[in-house]
């Protein structure tokens, strides 16, 4: 008998199946064709194990540079940093392109309560719930909330400003998520987290940091199949339980929010006024409410902590935006998230900022449709995933001129980056799915950029002078203190 019955049967047939498996992989697989390396082509476990150690975009881009513009990161996922791409993948379905490429619900599960979000919603609801929140964040709704955003950036330039007149070292990146942290909080909520006024990180938000890791391990559980899914996740109980309490708190503001009568310009206001049929039910709001303060407040954090430090590395950009700003006004008061919208300088730095230092630098997978589709003039099989990598996308050298430097001026006419690929350029993704936040975003980090800096000077201390350096990415950039004193200006 060349097998005895029992453990070591198991081991054998173990043995045997991830054999074949990587040899299918690797020479019969449909995705056979694709450059990247032999480990990542083989077999999952080289992706999971960049996703753990918090590595994988940054290795995405290096595969990049040493591949091309299509890398097989995956058995079945192939990562791209183009425009065609962008267009390809995420683009508005037109002519002969009919069928989305839905997101990859391994990567995008459902909320807790099981209700889909406007992340994962298929095209119908997606459409519905895109035409609800839309109207929460136009130019006209800013244009109410700018007294709730500004008061919350009052209170961060009087923090700051006690701090300054006490030399205390500060560290920008917290005060950062408490201003935008505690703007979403209002807007989605109808009150702040208290952060600003307190000087802590509320411990909702610890747990959100807390909860992004947690999908990121929830992630690599669910894509590893059968007897390793299930001691994956035993061992991955607390992460489900840090995501069920996480949400549960996300529920329960909600659902004071939508009880209580009251006509404030909150995004809840905006969503409520929608009639039963149209309207979105009770779950999907909590569900979506997630969403926003997630992907709205820390998003907007890491961007301006990313302007900031680039602006203190490049002091000839940061005399330039001083000079506009004061050339853009005689008083402190003359600067609003209106007036602050025509500067051209402020809008290169933000946009050079979210190059070098995209706020998500990861992919935001999707899946081929059943048929199959043509993605940058080649046919991938349906069913597999897909997707453009920030990172890979916005630094490099086959997209940007001087794609690690920071420069401003290639958004301001420049001759010398007249052939960047700026449609490569997508920190707010591309498409019918794009980040509905746009505006607010951009109204929030103009305000806070330019009322620091008529206020402040920065010195960067030397610990974190290569802050960007040093930091891994679950989901999100895990950053480090960015640790400044702070200069208060007199007028």
């Amino acid at each position: 008998m060349l097998f005895s019955s029992g453990p070591l049967t198991i081991v054998y047939g173990l043995v045997l199946f991830v054999v074949a498996k990587t040899i299918y992989n690797l020479y019969l697989h449909p995705l056979r064709s694709y450059p990247g390396p032999w480990l990542a082509r083989a077999t999952r476990w080289y992706y999971s194990y960049y996703v753990k150690i918090g590595l994988l975009p940054q290795k995405t881009k290096e595969l990049h540079d040493q591949y091309g513009p299509c890398v097989r990161i995956a058995p079945d996922e192939l990562s791209y940093n183009t425009a065609e791409a962008w267009e390809d993948i995420c683009g508005h379905r037109t002519g002969q392109r009919t069928e989305s490429f839905e997101k990859d619900l391994t990567f995008f599960p459902p909320a807790p309560n099981g209700v889909d979000s406007i992340i994962v919603a298929k095209d119908d609801v997606h459409r519905r719930f895109r035409r609800l929140l839309s109207h929460p964040m136009s130019d006209k709704a800013l244009g109410s909330q700018q007294e709730i955003i500004t008061g919350y950036v009052d209170q961060l330039i009087h923090e700051l400003r006690q701090r300054s007149e006490k030399s205390e070292v500060v560290d920008m990146v917290r005060w950062f998520n408490f201003t935008s942290f505690d703007i979403l909080g209002d807007l989605a909520f109808g009150e702040s987290f208290g952060c600003l006024g307190s000087g802590v990180m509320h411990p909702w938000i610890e747990l959100i940091f807390t909860s992004i890791k947690s999908v990121m391990d929830m992630q690599i559980i669910r894509r590893v199949p059968g007897l390793f899914s299930l001691i994956l996740a035993i061992a991955g109980l607390q992460q489900k339980q840090d995501l069920q309490e996480q949400f549960m708190f996300c529920q329960k503001k909600a659902r004071e929010r939508y009880t209580k009568e009251t006509t404030r310009p909150d995004f809840m206001t905006y969503i409520l006024r929608a009639t039963e049929e149209k309207g979105m039910t009770p779950e999907e709001i909590e569900a979506n409410a997630q969403i926003l303060i997630m992907a709205g407040s820390e998003t907007t954090a890491s961007a301006l902590s990313g302007t900031l430090f680039y602006l203190l590395k490049n002091p000839m950009a940061m005399q330039k935006l001083r000079r506009e700003i004061h050339a853009s006004f005689q008083t402190e008061a003359e600067i609003t998230m209106r007036s602050t919208q025509s500067m051209e300088y402020l809008h290169a730095v933000l946009q050079e900022a979210m190059r070098v230092y995209p706020p998500v630098p990861c992919t935001f997978p999707r899946t081929t449709p059943p048929g199959g589709a043509m993605v940058c003039g080649k046919f991938v099989p349906g069913g597999y995933i897909v997707g453009v990598n920030q990172l890979a996308a916005m630094t490099s050298e086959k997209n940007f001129k001087d794609p690690l430097n920071f420069i401003p001026e290639r958004w301001c006419g420049d001759e010398r980056y007249q052939e960047d690929s700026r449609k490569a350029y997508q920190p707010f993704s591309y498409g019918p799915r794009n980040c509905l936040g746009k505006n607010l975003a951009y109204a929030e980090m103009r305000l806070v950029l330019t009322r620091l800096l008529w206020n402040f000077e920065f010195d960067l201390l030397e610990e974190s002078k290569d802050w960007h350096a040093k930091q891994k990415v679950w989901m999100m950039w895990d950053k480090g203190d960015l640790k400044v004193r702070l200069k208060p200006l007199r007028y």
